[in-house]
């Protein structure tokens, strides 16, 4: 198959008719007659901007000859350029093949830590253009070859070798697609490629990803050097199922676990699935909504003795923890220091599970040293097993549902590769989709140091950059409103700063999460909420406010969408996919809101779409509808409410499997809201946002969360469009009246 990777030359006089520039041209029309395409350009122009090129191209040919570099003085600050251009080069990619040439200078023009990092030198005119292109040629095939990780490769040739096929999926390679018009749109629209790799686990020679053979099984050993780890397994079906079977390889009926409350949904089903006992360890919150980290204390071993000790379902004496499970790093981007919990907490737990959907990147950089959970180099525990979870979709570069499990053996336990595929097969498809695996096996390649380092540092650099921007808007505003980036009150001039900037200090108010312990936590400057004026971080209202959901629907009207709303914040990543134009296209649009705010535009002028959906609202500006709803959360006092339901007091009645086993058997009651109280559910009953779980199967409704609920009922029939989304709840509308109800374990 085909890639476009021009070879790139830099010449002032490429296009002039001088000697050198027929000669560089005569080059280039070489180079072209062996099928390789050029892009030749005049100038360095902006050195960092321009070795991003890295990426598209296979070869750089850089002139020494130019006019910049004839006498001394000029020489010696051309000779810095190419140096800062090489290793600029150089940070991204250590193989791309690069070469000088000239005319009049040669190598001992040019220093030694420039030299050392060419593929060759090149004097023209000595050798015909001919010679010399063939030669450039095969350097840069030859770093074209080796790019490509072992099951991608194999894809690309199955997808191009033109064979017919007889297997699954009935589309036939795409052909099914072309018997028909919408197909013929669906074809056009995912192209050729896309459809001819579509394939079942009938082809051989690209392996089995259930029983990890052939190329599918050398890119796993090829990302588990990559990320450092012992065993690394592929999941085509996103970190919920990777979550479920780390579980089912270590969790039995009846094991007692220790769980972080502020854990993913899928972690709460391995329980329901594998019958286990869970022990909850609580995280702090503020008042703005953020979840915290789980204080160190909880993390002593004696303290979670007592917890199992004191929990009803737990018989006997306390018995020795299966597993730990804990959100690293949380929503918001708040990691723990792995490395303390490991020295807490090795051999008194069998398993330390971390679930780093949302922090794949950081095996990468130094800035997260200590606060991921496996990693080269990285200490091994001398009993307890580790196992990390992540998202490669989310921040790295795989396609959707694109995940993986890593596994560190400890000191004397080592993964029973076969026992744990049993739990694999539990959960993942017969007939996986080729492509996710394939973004699996280039996500992990593109980590590859020093690429993947300098694709996290440039992360980080235009998160803070970010941030930056939006305090320079601020400075200049003066007493007029603004948003903030929730974070640290200092920030470096220029650059990433000092780490420890950004570690959780004790009883800071900018995070408001008390005594933490020092050293422990810290925030992973990538991921930003946003802060909208109205509220305190102490949970004090103010007399005007701007509700974050106005502000992510207007902003979803002009093409930005947010991940995820809270009551006075909003939230967006800084994924490797982030760019400068789209981060000052966010502060641009935010600023418009601010204009269209203070001016109190209608509805129907900044929010048409919306207002198409919910025409009760054409009356109403922007800032009607903002003080509407602020007027609702304060007289409610909301953000309180949503901090105490989730840390109020949750009774455990019966086990999430045997609560969730009634409600398969039908032996539940579905009960209005009002008459929860004291009633014992039967469902996960998760709110979104944040989309943390309130209550699992088997615990009784309290006081507090009835509030809540109570109160989501009512803001979700005066402000529709705005409705909070509470999964668990069952709607009905059959008289025109829209109810909630909760199925509830009858008799209990």
């Amino acid at each position: 198959m085909r890639f476009r990777f021009p070879i790139v030359i830099i010449d002032e006089d490429f296009r002039s008719e001088n000697a050198s520039g027929l000669g560089i041209r005569a080059l280039a029309s070489a180079i072209e007659r062996e099928g390789v395409e050029i892009l030749g350009v005049t100038s360095y122009g902006d050195l960092s901007s321009f070795a991003q090129q890295q990426s598209r191209a296979s070869a750089f040919i850089l002139s020494i000859d130019d006019e910049e570099f004839s006498s001394a003085a000029a020489g010696e600050d051309a000779v810095r350029r190419l140096r800062a251009f090489v290793e600029e080069i150089r940070w991204r990619n250590a193989h791309i093949p690069i070469f000088l040439y000239g005319e009049t200078r040669t190598s001992r023009h040019i220093p030694n830590n420039v030299l050392r990092e060419l593929h060759g030198f090149i004097h023209m005119f000595e050798d015909t253009p001919e010679f010399v292109a063939r030669y450039i040629v095969r350097e840069a095939r030859a770093y074209l070859d080796s790019l490509a990780p072992p099951f991608f490769r194999a894809l690309t040739h199955y997808a191009q070798d033109g064979s017919y096929s007889w297997h699954c999926p009935g589309h036939s390679g795409g052909v099914a697609f072309l018997k028909s018009p919408v197909g013929h749109m669906f074809h056009q629209f995912f192209g050729e490629n896309l459809l001819r790799a579509d394939v079942c686990n009938a082809v051989e020679e690209l392996g089995q990803l259930l029983d990890h053979t052939g190329p599918v099984a050398a890119s796993e050993r090829n990302a588990a050097r990559i990320f450092g780890c012992d065993n690394l397994f592929f999941v085509t079906n996103g970190t919920s199922t990777a979550n479920k079977i780390v579980w089912h390889y270590m969790v039995g009926p009846g094991d007692v676990v220790v769980v972080d409350r502020n854990c993913h949904k899928s972690v709460l089903h391995a329980i329901i699935m594998t019958g286990a006992i869970p022990v909850f360890l609580t995280p702090t919150r503020n008042h703005y909504g953020i979840i915290g980290p789980i204080p160190l204390a909880e993390f002593q071993p004696e303290s979670i003795r007592r917890k199992i000790a004191a929990n009803p379902l737990v018989k006997g004496d306390p018995p020795k923890p299966r597993v730990l499970t804990i959100t690293q790093s949380t929503y918001d981007g708040i990691v723990y220091n792995v490395e303390t919990i490991k020295q807490l907490l090795d051999g008194y737990i069998d398993t330390l599970h971390f679930d780093e959907a949302w922090l794949p990147h950081a095996a990468f950089h130094d800035f997260y040293r200590d606060m991921h959970a496996i990693g080269a180099g990285r200490p091994r525990t001398k009993q307890s097993m580790i196992f990390s979870t992540q998202s490669t979709h989310k921040l790295l570069a795989g396609l959707s549902q694109a995940s993986q499990i890593l596994v560190q053996d400890s000191e004397t336990e080592k993964l029973d590769r076969f026992q744990f595929n049993e739990a694999y097969h539990m959960h993942v498809s017969t007939s996986p989709q080729y492509a996710i695996i394939a973004s699996c096996d280039v996500a992990a390649a593109m980590m590859e140091p020093p690429g993947g380092t300098a694709l996290v540092e440039e992360s980080l650099q235009e998160a803070i950059d970010f941030r930056r921007a939006m305090r320079k808007v601020d400075a200049e505003l003066g007493p007029s409103w603004w948003f903030r980036v929730w974070g640290p009150e200092q920030l470096a001039e220029e650059g990433l700063g000092k780490r420890e900037a950004w570690m959780l200090a004790p009883a800071e108010r900018w995070h408001d999460f008390g005594p933490l312990a020092p050293g422990f936590n810290m925030l992973d400057p990538i991921k930003a909420t946003v802060i909208t004026p109205g509220l305190d971080v102490d949970g004090s209202f103010g007399t005007t406010g701007i509700p974050a959901a106005v502000v992510t629907k207007y902003l979803a009207e002009h093409g930005i969408i947010v991940e995820k709303t809270g009551l006075y914040s909003f939230f967006i990543m800084f994924t490797i996919g982030i760019t400068k134009g789209r981060w000052n296209t966010m502060v641009t649009e935010l600023q418009q809101f601010k204009d269209d705010y203070d001016n109190n535009q209608p509805l129907w002028r900044v929010m048409p779409e919306f207002l198409k959906l919910h025409p009760r609202y054409e009356r109403m500006g922007l800032r009607d509808l903002c003080d509407g709803i602020h007027a609702v959360y304060r007289e409610n006092d909301i953000a309180r409410l949503t901090t105490e339901m989730y840390t109020s007091h949750m009774e455990p009645v019966m086990t999430p499997a045997d609560a969730y086993a009634k409600m398969t058997h039908w032996e539940v009651d579905r009960v209005p809201i009002d008459a929860l109280a004291g009633r014992v559910t039967a469902v996960l009953l998760t709110p979104y946002p944040p989309g943390i779980p309130l209550l699992i199967p088997g615990e009784r409704v309290n006081d507090t969360i009835l509030r809540y609920l109570q109160f989501a009922r009512e803001f979700n029939r005066t402000f529709p469009g705005f409705e909070t989304d509470i999964h668990g709840l069952v709607k009905d509308a059959a008289d025109g009246e829209l109810r909630y109800f909760v199925d509830c374990v009858r008799g209990v």
